[in-house]
């Protein structure tokens, strides 16, 4: 095996860790993906890689139920530094005006690798929200959504802002999604973090 293969590997291998322990709640290891200086930037949560596992403890603690599931991944490694693409989805089930629901997202996560020492290290992860959906658990519950607020959000991401709103989240309203400048500009990120320049 070369090392270019072993890099991917490994790289696919945080992706899924990050997965796996953050739902799982397994904290301390969950911190071991992230770089010192890593950052992530989720429709609910923008900040430092300790700041987002501060309030994904805060979150889990008071029942809030976000699960991840992952799919293929594409990884570019250039020396020291990789991206990583990865096919995703967001499922959050919680109460939307009073109704228990299922909101599915599915996207990507556009993630910003390094390699420190033997170990490659999350840098800088935004997620990339293509589309969603939400389902009443109760078939024959009657749901109206605020129209207005609802399409105040990006389509891509706006049943899971919808429900992130409304349980007290400030959700950021300019995320990438599949196509537009938001996503133009982070794959130009992604080139320049390729060819070595800073974040």
């Amino acid at each position: 095996m070369d090392q270019a293969m072993l890099d991917r590997i490994l790289i696919r291998e945080a992706v899924e860790n990050w997965a796996v322990w953050r739902d799982a709640g397994d904290w301390e290891r969950f911190r071991t993906v992230w770089a010192k200086d890593g950052r992530m930037e989720a429709t609910w949560k923008q900040g430092s890689a300790d700041e987002f596992i501060a309030a994904s403890i805060e979150g889990w603690n008071k029942g809030v139920s976000i699960l991840h599931f992952l799919g293929g991944s594409s990884v570019e490694v250039a020396g020291e530094r990789a991206i990583a693409q990865t096919k995703m989805t967001i499922s959050q089930r919680g109460p939307v005006d009073g109704v228990v629901c299922d909101i599915v997202c599915t996207g990507r996560f556009y993630d910003f690798f390094l390699k420190e020492g033997a170990q490659w290290k999350l840098r800088w992860r935004q997620p990339i929200y293509e589309k969603d959906r939400l389902d009443p658990l109760d078939p024959a519950a009657k749901l109206t959504l605020d129209q207005q607020l609802l399409n105040s959000f990006p389509v891509g991401y706006r049943h899971l802002a919808y429900i992130q709103t409304k349980i007290g989240y400030q959700v950021k309203r300019d995320m990438p999604g599949l196509k537009g400048p938001e996503v133009e500009a982070l794959y130009a990120k992604g080139r320049a973090w390729l060819e070595g320049r800073p974040l």
